[in-house]
């Protein structure tokens, strides 16, 4: 590269602050440099790539959001404006998104209470929100009473169990005078799949363990998640499409949503390159081994990423209480909404297309190795 390349990016000369900005006009103003350079392009990328009407996108969500508030101020409204297709998610995420669907209170507090105190009066902190301890055992008893259902007799993915619950949680949102409180309602009714990488690693599956003590037949069914997941990237990628992750924060649930392409391609043997667009707000350094701070370059070894798409690659190191409202109220103001892909209606035709590729292209390594065979054969 020349000089003359390397100077080639936009002059920075922004216009003063007047407080009348909107969110993309003070995205696009002031964010210029550093992380709040690297959320400007992450926005952009968002709105203008990801979001066009041939992408899918799924996303990972870890941490504490939704006691926060995020899944009724920044999920749903995504949800609902088809610009989420499918999602991943921690369990914790999912069970204290319940407690707002059952009318039950969350409250800002202060991270520097007396825990010891807290515990004595029955408050239960989440760093600075407070809830009593009765909302754990009113939520626990509403996904028990549920779950012991004739209709979760039975093993199945942890999107056909999250669907049917937040089918529940809208009927309890009808009765006492609620709507769009619950992301499991929403997504219930837009029929967005939502998946958890770790089943037994919340409250949620630790009620549906106890259930299994007296005889419940409810089993998750994690090589469900697995290939209905993949299946979901691949009709994505075969029909002319791309697929595009947004990552909020790291773990278990980011290597569930990226992990689709080398099932497609290392265990299924499906030709494919990854994804196309590649989104991550994250606080977690790369350097220290974790997943949660891994690179898109590095997934690109893995076959996670397409190498040929690292320009659609965007890493923001931000809080993601911060950087994730940004991001989609960006979105919602730059984009129209999209027609609703409603993926989890179409999971039995998903999983047949991926079947039936898998089957064709272990057809054609047996007969590779078969052939291999016959000609060492002395």
């Amino acid at each position: 590269m020349t000089r003359k390349d390397f100077l080639r990016g936009q002059r920075i000369d922004p216009k003063p602050i007047t407080g009348r900005e909107t969110i993309p006009e003070l995205v696009d103003n002031a964010f210029l440099a550093y992380n709040a350079g690297r959320l400007a392009e992450g926005c952009r990328l968002f709105a203008e790539r990801m979001l066009e009407d041939d992408v899918t996108v799924g996303m990972s969500l870890t941490g504490a959001m939704t006691p926060a508030g995020l899944g009724m101020s920044t999920l749903i409204p995504l949800v609902e404006a088809g610009f989420l297709d499918w999602i991943v998610s921690t369990g914790a995420n999912l069970y204290h998104d319940a407690h707002f669907g059952l009318g039950l209170a969350m409250h800002r507090g202060t991270p520097f209470a007396d825990d010891v105190e807290l515990r004595e009066e029955g408050v239960v902190r989440i760093y600075d929100i407070f809830f009593d301890y009765e909302v754990l055992l009113s939520t626990d008893a509403f996904i028990r009473d549920v779950s012991a259902g004739p209709e979760f007799q039975r093993p199945m993915s942890t999107a056909e169990y999250h669907y049917l619950l937040g089918g529940y949680i809208l009927q309890r949102e009808k009765a006492l005078g609620l709507s769009r409180k619950s992301l499991l309602g929403v997504a219930h009714q837009c029929g967005v799949p939502v998946y958890t990488s770790s089943p037994g690693d919340s409250s949620i599956g630790m009620n549906v363990a106890e259930q299994a003590l007296t005889g419940s037949q409810l089993r998750f069914d994690p090589s469900a998640d697995v290939n209905e997941t993949s299946a979901i990237v691949f009709d994505a990628k075969t029909h002319g499409g791309k697929s595009g992750v947004l990552i909020i924060g790291g773990g278990s649930p980011k290597n569930f949503v990226l992990q689709t392409e080398p099932q497609i391609q290392e265990v299924l043997g499906i030709s494919e390159k990854g994804h196309d667009y590649y989104l991550q707000i994250t606080d977690a350094r790369p350097d220290t081994g974790g997943l949660s701070g891994a690179t898109p370059a590095e997934a690109v070894s893995w076959g996670k990423v397409d190498p040929d798409q690292l320009p659609g690659t965007v890493v923001c190191y931000v809080d993601n209480t911060v950087g994730f409202p940004i991001v989609a109220a960006y979105a919602l103001a730059r984009r129209k909404k999209r027609r609703l892909r409603r993926l989890y209606d179409r999971r039995d035709q998903l999983m047949r297309q991926l079947t039936e590729a898998y089957r064709e292209a272990k057809g054609d390594r047996d007969a590779r190795a078969e052939a291999t065979t016959v000609d060492r054969r002395p």
